[in-house]
């Protein structure tokens, strides 16, 4: 057991050496700033980087616009958002800034369009009805341009067509809009194939410029001589043809549409390029008229009256139509000091004679240098113009082009401009005139002196039946009284019994007796000839 009072041998220590401390000595604890610190700078960065470009649209109105809510829409799917709405400098219109995704930023082109879409009702069609529940929303349409873009202006109304949608757009003109408008749809056959996409009043302001868009593969079956036409409402004509009705479908009575076709003659031409222009036709007759190449215009001078006659009357050769009646108003004449009626007429050559008998097919039956020498020619053979009725239950007139060989004589006035064809009355005028006419010959009739010469007659028939009555009438009576008596008396001879039947019968009787003896003797005369010269032998016994 160890001694006490004494401490136990200990091992010596080190001594102990101060170390220098480090300047920059990192502690544990700071490591956790530091690594958010790194992973927010790289999520900024990225952020950063990921950034989509920043566009402006102008729009008229902020109706429907929100900073920060409303979304802007490609296909239905969310690509950016409208971060700020602001006026512009001059308080006119709105400018949105919206930040598009990066993805969508080869979309930004410069004919991309924007509208801001809500409930619509345009053209027939309603859209736009689920903004009503989600708000409305920012509309996008990419182009297919190669410049980017960053300041758009937006579209009031939606596009009708997308840009990706196959077809081709055609341009329309017309005289007046009609009933038409954006999204009114376009029919072949009465099958939908197509939309009004846009119109415009033209610069001069006397025609309309709409562009109709027809779908794929409908699109092929618009060739360079196609023809369209307003099919709006229900057409309705009364002329001298009688009464035609026509509509395309429902939706064009409700709402209106267009209409096109292709004549038979022009169905093997290839399709129409993108963006031609057509005319814009009032109705389907007029679209499917035969446009000629050649048009003679000249005048008639009419004395009957033109009620019932109207711009577009045709010009009718024995029932095919050679022209129509362009315009119609009065001349005065210095020299006569008569008012007359003036019909300009578009005459067609090529419909009238488009054949020379026996001549080669297609050949031009009148060629333009000797048209006034043919016109001539059939004018002083008798051609002239006259007003006929075409429709009896509208009093609708027409021009009507025939021979009339006992029309007096006339002559074409070329050294006039437009030349002066001439007439013959119609026929009501010619009635009207026949009936003049005849009025005018029983007015020179003397039916006064002629009632009197009729009474002298009748006074003098009267006279004369007095003097039969009382001379003649009783002498004509004795005289038949004698006359009856003869034929009395005859009757009593002839009756049978009587001495005068029977002498008549027994010289019947002789005469017959007679009659049978020279019958004999012609008989034995001619047998024994020489019995006129020997006389008759004697009979031997």
């Amino acid at each position: 057991m160890p001694e006490t009072g004494k401490t136990p041998d200990l091992p010596e220590l080190p001594e102990a050496v101060a170390a220098p401390r480090a300047r920059w000595r990192l502690q544990v604890v700071w490591l956790v700033p530091i690594i958010a610190v790194l992973i927010g700078g790289w999520l900024a960065v990225k952020a950063v980087l990921e950034q989509g470009p920043k566009i402006t649209i102008t729009f008229n109105t902020g109706e429907g616009l929100e900073a920060g809510k409303t979304k802007i829409k490609f296909k239905d799917v969310d690509i950016g958002v409208i971060k700020e709405v602001s006026l512009s400098r001059d308080h006119k219109h709105v400018i949105a800034t919206a930040e598009v995704v990066k993805d969508a930023s080869d979309l930004l082109v410069d004919d991309t369009r924007f509208w801001v879409v809500r409930p619509r009702i345009s053209g027939g069609t309603v859209s736009g009805l689920g903004t009503l529940l989600s708000g409305s929303f920012v509309g996008m349409d990419a182009g297919a341009s190669p410049k980017t873009r960053q300041a758009f202006t937006g579209l009031e109304t939606p596009p009708v067509i997308a840009s990706d949608v196959p077809g081709r757009e055609f341009v329309l003109k017309s005289q007046d809009m009609g009933s038409l408008a954006a999204g009114t749809p376009v029919f072949y056959r009465r099958l939908q194939v197509g939309q009004i996409t846009s119109f415009s009043l033209d610069p001069d302001g006397r025609s309309v410029t709409l562009r109709a868009f027809i779908n794929a593969p409908y699109d092929r079956f618009v060739r360079p001589d196609t023809r369209f036409w307003h099919a709006s409402g229900v057409d309705l004509a009364l002329d001298t043809n009688g009464v035609r009705v026509n509509t395309q479908s429902l939706v064009s009575i409700l709402v209106g549409g267009v209409a096109f076709d292709t004549p038979d003659q022009s169905v093997g031409q290839p399709p129409a390029a993108a963006q031609t222009s057509f005319a814009l036709f009032a109705s389907f007759g007029d679209a499917m008229k035969r446009h000629d190449r050649i048009v003679t215009r000249f005048v008639a001078e009419f004395k009957d009256s033109v009620r019932g006659l109207t711009a577009g009357a045709p010009l009718d050769f024995r029932g095919i139509t050679v022209g129509e009646v362009t315009g119609i108003y009065t001349r005065f004449n210095r020299e006569t000091r008569k008012l007359s009626i003036v019909v300009e007429v578009a005459y067609y050559p090529e419909r009238f004679t488009n054949r020379y008998e026996g001549g080669p097919t297609g050949s031009p039956a009148v060629e333009n240098e000797n048209q006034r020498e043919f016109a001539d020619y059939l004018v002083a053979r008798g051609m002239r113009l006259q007003l006929r009725t075409g429709n009896l239950l509208t009093g609708q007139l027409y021009l009507a082009v025939d021979f009339f060989p006992d029309a007096p004589k006339a002559k074409i006035d070329w050294s006039k401009d437009p030349a002066e064809f001439p007439t013959v009355p119609g026929t009501l005028q010619s009635l009207q005139d026949s009936m003049t006419r005849l009025m005018t010959k029983l007015n020179t009739i003397p039916f006064e002196a002629i009632g009197k010469n009729t009474q002298l007659t009748l006074q003098s028939a009267n006279a004369l039946l007095g003097h039969l009555d009382t001379d003649v009438v009783p002498q004509a009576k004795d005289t038949l009284s004698a006359a009856h008596g003869v034929m009395n008396s005859a009757n009593s001879a002839l009756q049978p019994d009587t001495a005068l039947q029977q002498n008549v019968s027994d010289a019947m009787s002789q005469l017959a007796q007679t009659a049978a003896a020279v019958r004999t003797l012609a008989d034995y005369l001619e047998r024994h000839p020489e019995a006129l010269v020997r006389g008759k032998p004697e009979n031997k016994p």
